[in-house]
């Protein structure tokens, strides 16, 4: 399975606000500049997750985007399908039942054996993700990142 690059942006960035104080927030620049991204892109990917209640933005000079609600409760799974959406990779078109090799429509009653495992394939990665919280991946990280993130991200320890 390959995700758009944007899937990576997104996950880092929401765990670089769950880095942030509770109720601080980083401007779609500041984040950009972090990561060396483009702004204007990063923006819509962000506005993605804010619609998805994932994230809160806020206006004007001290304006930004934070965590809408502690990150114990944003799974990886949320934040993937806000910005690829919940559709699985796999579309089986029957080519079985195509071209020389055909099978017969009474062979082909049940749904093919190759989308049940791909099927099988994408839930048990969406389960794997939905098992995962910002929270699990902060508590994952260096002790030091956190203070060393708010410290390059907004000027403060």
């Amino acid at each position: 399975m390959k995700l758009p690059v944007s899937t990576e942006w997104v996950l880092h960035c929401a765990t670089t606000l769950a880095q942030l104080e509770p109720g601080a927030s980083a401007s779609t620049t500041q984040l950009a500049q972090y990561y060396d991204l483009p702004a204007a892109y990063l923006a819509k990917q962000l506005k993605a997750l804010v619609r998805a209640g994932l994230l809160a933005a806020t206006t004007g000079p001290r304006g930004g985007f934070r965590l809408a609600r502690p990150a114990r409760e944003i799974t990886l799974l949320q934040i993937v399908e806000a910005v690829d959406g919940t559709s699985s990779p796999y579309e089986c078109r029957e080519i079985r039942q195509q071209g020389r090799g055909a099978l017969p429509p009474e062979d082909c009653r049940r749904t093919c054996v190759l989308a049940e495992k791909m099927i099988d394939a994408h839930e048990a990665w969406r389960g794997s993700l939905a098992g995962v919280t910002l929270a699990d991946i902060i508590g994952a990280l260096p002790e030091s990142a956190p203070s060393r993130t708010r410290l390059r991200l907004t000027g403060t320890a």
